[in-house]
């Protein structure tokens, strides 16, 4: 192999500038570039308020500091906007889009409606472990229900605004009445969470489903005015230092069967708001847009406007969410089966 000792100062020249030719080819591809941000609700919602903070801030660290644009495409409970970036987007990571947090949990189930595998796409992170975050039911303040108990009394129940089929928000209503037991009706077809605040001011409904983060985001006045009561927090092991006089699914579920699919159904919290590519982006530009994904979560001025917002600011990178959507495919048919006859009210 005498041969070849000429050439190794040729060959490790070339492999020690290989990571700098994929980043100068990085730059080269995003300078100039406008990067579409696509977020799968209406806009003033708890999810396009966060994408569109996230959006001001990543650009900078995406080498060739692309400016990045928010495309709402509502539709179907964020499953349309899903099978897009999925299916149909450009792979070559000039978009990428919020994904609600259900959605990869239906594709699990074998929903239909639901048209790619969630482990084969390019995840980015969440931007929430949903570590400081309850995912409430809130009723107006001057329901009769004061408390979970009430709402298993006789006479006494709620009905909640929701989204399309595969929301968090539907979901989480049919479990409070089908697992918990207590009385609460939905009424879907509101096109996020904004529509069901002016429903429940104007009195179409009594209350919904929402997080504490995303109510202080998006709704924060009648969060401070106590205009709204939250009777259970789901989507903790633990009760919420802010809410400890309200109880948790897990306190309320009356079996063993109902707990299994309850933590089922929690998941995704965990992963709450989550961002991703299609599949197929190159290798060079997903590290870019994971690396600036992380770095922009760190940003002092992303974590002041964040703090503002009384956004949670717990990110996850796209290793944990890979990670907790293969425990969510490991969980056992029978509890996948129980949730999908619920769900889809099968």
């Amino acid at each position: 192999m005498r041969w070849m000792k000429p050439l190794l100062p040729v060959i490790l020249a070339a492999l020690a500038g290989a990571p700098a030719a994929r980043a100068q080819g990085v730059e080269a591809f995003y300078r100039g570039k406008t990067v579409r941000l696509v977020v799968g609700s209406s806009s003033g919602g708890g999810t396009d308020i966060q994408a569109r903070l996230l959006a001001r801030h990543m650009g900078k660290y995406i080498p060739g500091n692309p400016s990045i644009v928010v495309q709402n495409q509502p539709g179907g409970g964020g499953i349309v906007g899903a099978n897009r970036i999925a299916n149909t987007a450009e792979r070559d990571g000039s978009e990428f889009a919020t994904m609600e947090r259900a959605i990869p949990q239906f594709a699990i189930m074998g929903d239909p409606n639901v048209r790619f595998d969630p482990l084969a796409l390019t995840w980015l992170g969440s931007l929430s472990s949903y570590r400081d975050d309850a995912f409430m039911l809130v009723v107006n303040a001057a329901n009769r229900a004061r408390t979970a108990a009430d709402l298993l009394t006789p006479g006494v129940g709620v009905h909640v605004g929701a989204s399309q089929q595969g929301s968090t928000n539907l979901t989480f209503a049919l479990i409070a009445r089908q697992v918990l037991g207590l009385n609460v009706d939905a009424i879907s077809g509101y096109a996020g969470s904004a529509k069901i605040a002016l429903a429940m001011q104007a009195g179409e409904v009594d209350g919904e489903l929402i997080g504490i983060v995303s109510i202080q985001a998006s709704q924060r006045h009648l969060w401070d005015g106590k205009l709204v009561r939250p009777l259970v927090q789901f989507a903790r092991r633990t009760r919420h230092p802010d809410l400890p006089d309200v109880p948790t699914g897990r306190e309320l579920v009356r079996s063993p069967e109902g707990l299994a699919l309850l933590e089922f159904a929690e998941l995704p919290f965990f992963m709450a708001q989550s961002f991703v590519a299609p599949a197929g982006v190159p290798s060079d530009r997903a590290a870019a847009l994971r690396d600036a994904f992380a770095r922009a979560t760190k940003d002092p001025d992303y974590v002041a406007e964040a703090r503002k917002l009384d956004m949670d600011n717990s990110p996850v990178s796209h290793v944990e969410v890979e990670q907790l959507l293969r425990r969510a495919a490991a969980t056992p048919a029978p509890v996948i089966e129980e949730f999908d006859r619920l769900v889809n009210r099968k």
